[in-house]
């Protein structure tokens, strides 16, 4: 692997120190200030539309010629209508309060001291991600009304794009006059200048990797800071004994084709064995009707069959899979007990759904799934920062520790601990 040049290296650090400085200052900056930048934003973008859209093209037909997925060209496609959608984003975290300085907890001591327990910034946050040129201005927006300074390692696929983005939001943050150091774009894609961001944690106090399981990977096992991450999304849609067929068909075919390329999407189906024969023919034909691809367990093969349904036989890999594309497995479960052991061993924790309209059984499911998400009788895709009323998120967390699920404005902040007293000693 190819190493920067000493000079490359040293404008990094730079790079973070300059973030690092602008996170002291942001971590009082007036909320009136940050809502003026956001607003400036939220108007720069439509004007910038032409210039946005055209880089994106080229990032586009780059993409295209060097054989980029169907999954990755359309996680890298930016149309009106999500350029419009990141606009919205800006504007609900515009009208979203503050976190900063919200007071968690408050007791008193036995000597008379009052101790708070304080939201605050986490400081600098570097944001490593590939192919979603909205990663650009969804994380600069959340990190800046929650105080934190940010910096972005966009992939090569959407540098053209990266770039124009990064342009708008930095003239916006000077026309609302806030340093520009608050948001800052590393230049290069070079993997090299990876390496070095990973060893700064004099500077970057957390890493928020997004993109494919190796790049999420590489980043955990490399860092020095901590890393908020989830390395794939696979999500399981449980369709119950109990469950009425036609929100079954609805739930399913949601979850799996209406966005197949994102990590909320369904790949697994599991089925009671009670439902074989009747509803899983109707929910498999509307799936092979809009190109799907099955993949299923002896039962659900053999009553595909019976119904006149293609179906391949699926392997034990199959079930581990993030597909991102038109493929979903199915398995055939005897009962609610069967199908949470499954979820927990096949899923990656993110989201998973339940179809029934037994209280029990779905309590027993979202008791029993370990997942950041879980729903009943309710599609996976609604894991979003934007759909969970955060405004936007920056990124969807697997893990336990800080955040879960959908990271917004709260989970981007830590806290402190204020003592007031009048003189008090131990």
């Amino acid at each position: 692997m190819s190493q920067p040049s000493d000079s490359s290296g040293a404008a990094l650090v730079e790079l973070a120190k300059r973030a690092r400085a602008a996170s002291l200052s942001l971590a009082t900056l007036p909320e009136a200030a940050k809502n003026a930048f956001l607003d400036r934003l939220a108007e720069a973008l439509p004007q910038k539309r032409e210039a946005i859209l055209a880089a994106n093209r080229r990032d586009l037909d780059a993409g295209a010629a060097s054989g980029l997925s169907g999954a990755l060209l359309d996680r890298l496609r930016l149309t009106d209508a999500r350029l419009d959608a990141m606009v919205e984003g800006i504007r609900q975290v515009s009208a979203l309060p503050d976190p900063v300085g919200t007071v968690l907890e408050e007791r008193t001591h036995a000597k008379g001291f009052s101790i708070r327990k304080v939201r605050v910034p986490i400081g600098v946050v570097g944001i490593i991600y590939e192919s979603r040129p909205n990663v650009t201005v969804d994380c600069a927006i959340l990190c800046l009304k929650s105080g934190n300074a940010t910096i972005l390692r966009g992939g090569k696929e959407a540098f053209h794009t990266n770039t124009v983005l990064a342009d708008v939001i930095r003239a916006a943050l000077e026309k609302a006059g806030i340093t520009p150091d608050a948001v800052q774009l590393v230049p290069t894609t070079d993997r090299a200048a990876l390496n070095i961001l990973l060893k700064l944690d004099d500077y970057i106090h957390c890493l928020i990797p997004r993109g494919g399981e190796g790049l999420i990977r590489f980043v955990a096992e490399n860092a020095r800071m901590p890393v908020i991450k989830h390395y794939k999304g696979v999500c399981n849609v449980y369709l119950d004994a109990a469950a009425d067929p036609a929100m079954a068909l609805a739930v399913t075919v949601n979850a799996k084709c209406q966005r197949p390329s994102v990590c909320n999407a369904a790949e697994n189906l599991v089925v009671h064995r009670a439902l074989l024969d009747t509803v899983l023919p109707a929910v498999a034909r509307e799936l092979r009707a809009q190109g799907v691809e099955l993949r299923a367990d002896e039962p659900a093969r053999a009553a595909l069959a019976a119904a006149g349904v293609e179906a391949a036989a699926a392997a034990d890999e199959d079930y581990d899979t993030e597909y991102l594309d038109r493929i979903l497995a199915v398995k055939t479960v005897a009962g609610v007990d069967e199908a949470i052991a499954f979820v927990n061993a096949h899923g990656s924790g993110h989201s998973d759904a339940i179809v029934t309209a037994d209280r029990t059984t779905a309590d027993s499911f979202l008791g029993g799934v370990d997942a950041a998400a879980v729903y009943w009788n309710v599609s996976t895709r609604f894991t979003d920062g934007f759909e969970f009323g955060l405004g936007a998120e920056i990124g969807i967390s697997t893990d336990k520790l800080h955040a879960r699920g959908p990271m917004g404005l709260n989970e981007l902040t830590s806290y402190k601990f204020t003592i007031v007293g009048d003189g008090q000693i131990r």
